[in-house]
Formats: structure tokens, C-alpha cells, sequence
């Protein structure tokens, strides 16, 4: 089940917001095992084969919470060598159903140079979701080990995993961030300014994935797929078709974020912030802390922290940095496109740190260094977003090579295609994604930038006429939004 569906905006998300707080004002804990069951419907929607792996998990992991928490009689040894255990188990569930194939397939090459027959494929479906809702429960486990943990309610817990608005597509939350909320009586209790609020999120997020992301990734896909069957792109249409897949892959994550804020929010959840207009970075180290926000904090407390840090001198520290870009990479896919994307981001980020330390000192940019800055940072990402697109290395390359000029420069851009895909909306709307991620705030800060009632407290037709005029807004939005409604578009980190 899609946010972006019928059964979800006219049925699923209604029913479960109303049974939400109806069974709130009698039994909070019934309303929290209500909700947790309809995120179970909502993943088994997608494939109930998948829900037992899920649900599996979930009891696992959860019994092994209760037994790495200090105390009760367990040594500090005991608890290691289950943590061992328990993270090995995690993330070979998740090697199995998502690397295996890859690994065998880098095998087989090496076997076939040498003559000798390959190994059978596993023919096995990657479980939507596994990548989140494995390293959730792995921060969790780690934050067990270390005391931090002390909630013992399994339907919280079970909750707290399944919870359908970030469940797909992340962030990957934090329990500190999360139960607290879930065990408050207040979230129980309908407030209908977050409702507002929310579903006003909602809309923007949704209009952000239709009306700019999709119409973006026509384009994007255009150029891509024709260079996957053998398509040489000029020098226009690789620069367009990359910008129109920087744009997609914005508008798709920055939509999706949007809307699982949205749905929180209605339900009186608040959801960390996932994504704040990462392409107005101005290094790469700031775009790494404004892109996918819950996966760097991961991958810095996790990963990168664990291995030392910038704790043993400057060069296990760019070691660190590379190694922890490179695993976040392969985290995205199991393909040699997705390491090489890691392992791009992770020299730009030593050369940020190594410029940092030897060139700027510290010392305040000024306006032109920052332009420069912002101009180099976003041409950096878009070089980086041709790998993670592109089918396979080749494919890449063959689109490096259009961007360089090596396949001529022919004046119109898509001209290698049919005379349809060159209209003046795709430039419409690719100006106004442009507009929209480098000059608005982003869409979580609603409040700060919408015109709410309390500004023109004292005069009440003021008031009136301000929510009238952003509730017909909404609706119309909302209206067009629903009109695209039908189409097949995936958001891209389903795939994650």
C-alpha cells in the first residue's frame, strides 16, 4: 500500500486515525496495540510472505533486549558475547536476503575466468523494508548493551518497529526518540491543530512526489534506460537527464519524509527530521548532515564512532570516514554502482576534512567562497547520483563520457529521442524543483512559514480569512494531487 494511493488516503489512513483516538480515550495501551497491528496490515499489504521474517524479528530481537540489559544477574561477558550473537543473526538475515545473490554472482565471474561451472543463484525476494527495520532494532540492541534502554513493554516495542509511517522508507528511528512518545497518555488525545498541521505536510509531501518527482523521473528514466539498451548521450541530454535524477531522487526521498512527518504528526507522533534542503549545502560534510539525516546519525554513532573516529589521528580518521561511506553505499544495494557512489562520497568528504584542516583553518567563508562552495557541492553530487542511477559501471561511464562531450553536442537536449519528450514543461518543472530546494525552507518548518491564526489574534475576520485561504489552498492541491492518482511510481528508497 502506497501513501500515494486511494485505498490509503480514502480508507486505510482514515479508519486507523479515527480507531486511533476513539480507542485512545478509554485504553491507551489497546490504542498502541491497535496501531501496531495496523502497521502489521499496512507491511502485510505489500506481502504477507514477508510478515512472518518481520514479526520474527521483532520477538527475537526483542528477547534479546531484555537479556543484554546490565543487571539481573548477567555478567558483562554474558551480555557481550549475546550481543555478538544477536547483531551476527541481524545482519546475516540481512546478508542472506539482500547480498547473497550479489556475492554469489562476483563468484561465479571468478569462477567462469577460471574455467569452472557457477554456483546455483537464491532465488529469494528482498523483504521490503529489511534495511530499515534491521538497523533499527540493531541501534536499539547496542543502546540495550549500553544501559540506555529501560522500557519493557513488548506491544511498545512491537510498535515502535512497525510503525507504518516509517516503516518502508525510514528514517531509522531511535527508541529514545519514539517510546517516550508512545507511553505519554497525551499522544492518545485527538489535537486538532496537529491534525491541521499534519495533513497540511501531508499534501505538500504529496505534491512534491507527483507533480515534481515524477514528472522529473520520466525524464530521468528516458535518458538511463536508453543508455542501459545502448543509447550514447550528447553532452546536453547526460547534463539534463543527471540534473532531472537529482531533482527525482529529491523530491521523491523529500515527498516521502514529508509525508511520514504528516501522517505522524496526525496521530500526534512527532518524527525526527530526515531531510533539511540538503542541495543548499555548501560542503559536502553539511550535505551529509542535512540528506537523509537518521541514516549519517547511524552510520556516525554505529559505524563510524566503533571504529575509532577521530580518535586516533588524522589518518585512521580519513580511513574511518571512507570505510564508513563505502558500507553505507553497499547499505543502499547490493551493487558494484552503489559501492563505488559510497566510496565517491567518501573521498569527497576526506578531501573536505583535509581542506578543513590544512587550507581554511577554520576561518570564516566569505560570500563568493560560499557560492563556489554551494556550486562545487551540488556538482559533486550530481556526478556521484550517475553511479547510483545507472544500471550498471559501464552504463555510467558511457554517461560520463556524455557529460565530458565525447558524444557530440548536438544544441537540443533529449534530441538522441522522440520529438514528444522535448516539450517546455520538463524546463517548466525543473525550474521550479530548482526554486523549491534552493530557495524555500523545508517543509517540516511549516509552522514558522505558513500564516497561522495566532498571527492576527485581535481581529477575527483576519483569522478567518487566513485559515479559509489555506484550507481552500490545501484542498485544491490536494485536488490535483489526487487527479495524478493511479500511475505506477514507486518511491526509489523502497529499493533500499
Amino acid at each position: 500500500m502506497l501513501f500515494k494511493s486511494y485505498p490509503f488516503i480514502f480508507f486505510y489512513f482514515p479508519i486507523v486515525l479515527i480507531g486511533f483516538f476513539l480507542i485512545g480515550r478509554r485504553d491507551i495501551r489497546a490504542a498502541a496495540g491497535f496501531l501496531a497491528l495496523a502497521s502489521l496490515f499496512f507491511y502485510g499489504w505489500w506481502s504477507v510472505k514477508a510478515l512472518p521474517l518481520l514479526v520474527g524479528s521483532i520477538c527475537f530481537n526483542y528477547w534479546a533486549g531484555l537479556r543484554l540489559t546490565p543487571g539481573e544477574g548477567r555478567t558483562d561477558r554474558q551480555r557481550k558475547r549475546m550481543l555478538v550473537l544477536a547483531l551476527t543473526l541481524n545482519l546475516g538475515v540481512l546478508a542472506v536476503f539482500k547480498y547473497a545473490n550479489f556475492f554469489v554472482s562476483n563468484v561465479n565471474f571468478g569462477l567462469s575466468e577460471a574455467g569452472l561451472s557457477p554456483l546455483p543463484l537464491l532465488h529469494v525476494a528482498l523483504p521490503i523494508g529489511i534495511s530499515f527495520y534491521t538497523f533499527t532494532q540493531i541501534a536499539f540492541l547496542v543502546d540495550c548493551w549500553q544501559g540506555k534502554v529501560h522500557e519493557r513493554s513488548f506491544g511498545l516495542y512491537v510498535l515502535f518497529v512497525t510503525y507504518f509511517p516509517h516503516l518502508i522508507a525510514g528514517p531509522v528511528l531511535h527508541h529514545a526518540q519514539m517510546m517516550p512518545q508512545f507511553a505519554h497518555p497525551a499522544t492518545y488525545r485527538m489535537d486538532a491543530e496537529k491534525i491541521t498541521r499534519g495533513l497540511a505536510i501531508f499534501v505538500f509531501g504529496l505534491a512534491k512526489k507527483l507533480l515534481i518527482g515524477d514528472p522529473m523521473g520520466q525524464y530521468a528514466d528516458l535518458m538511463f534506460n536508453g543508455v542501459h539498451h545502448g543509447v550514447e548521450p550528447s553532452l546536453y541530454t547526460a547534463w539534463f537527464g543527471v540534473l532531472a535524477y537529482t531533482l527525482q531522487i529529491y523530491f521523491d526521498f523529500s515527498g516521502y519524509s514529508d509525508m511520514a512527518v504528516g501522517l505522524s504528526l496526525c496521530l500526534g507522533v512527532r518524527l525526527p527530521l530526515n531531510f533539511n534542503s540538503p542541495y543548499k549545502s555548501t560542503n559536502i560534510i553539511e550535505f551529509w548532515r542535512r540528506w537523509h539525516i537518521s541514516l549519517s546519525t547511524f552510520l556516525r554513532d554505529y559505524l563510524y564512532v566503533p571504529l575509532g573516529g577521530n580518535r586516533k589521528g588524522p589518518a585512521r580518521r580519513y580511513l574511518n570516514l571512507f570505510l564508513t561511506m563505502l558500507l553505507g553505499g553497499l547499505w543502499h544495494g547490493a551493487a558494484w554502482t552503489f559501492v563505488i557512489w559510497g566510496a565517491l562520497h567518501g573521498a569527497f568528504l576526506m578531501v573536505n576534512h583535509l581542506w578543513n584542516a590544512k587550507v581554511r583553518r577554520q576561518r570564516p567563508a566569505g560570500r563568493v567562497a560560499r557560492v563556489l562552495g554551494w556550486l562545487l557541492t551540488f556538482l559533486c553530487v550530481m556526478v556521484a547520483w550517475v553511479v547510483f542511477r545507472a544500471e550498471s559501471v559501464p552504463a555510467a561511464l558511457a554517461i560520463y563520457k556524455g557529460m565530458l562531450g565525447f558524444h557530440g553536442a548536438p544544441l537540443a537536449a533529449f534530441s538522441e529521442f522522440t520529438p514528444p519528450y522535448r516539450k517546455p514543461e520538463f524546463f517548466h518543472t525543473m525550474l521550479l524543483g530548482l526554486v523549491i530546494c534552493l530557495a524555500l525552507p523545508p517543509t517540516i518548518t511549516l509552522e514558522r512559514w505558513v500564516p497561522q491564526p495566532k498571527a492576527v489574534a485581535g481581529r477575527a475576520y483576519l483569522a478567518t480569512a487566513s485559515i479559509s485561504l489555506q484550507a481552500f489552498f490545501m484542498v485544491l492541491l490536494l485536488g490535483v494531487c489526487v487527479s495524478k492518482l493511479g500511475s505506477y511510481s514507486p518511491f526509489l528508497y523502497f529499493q533500499f
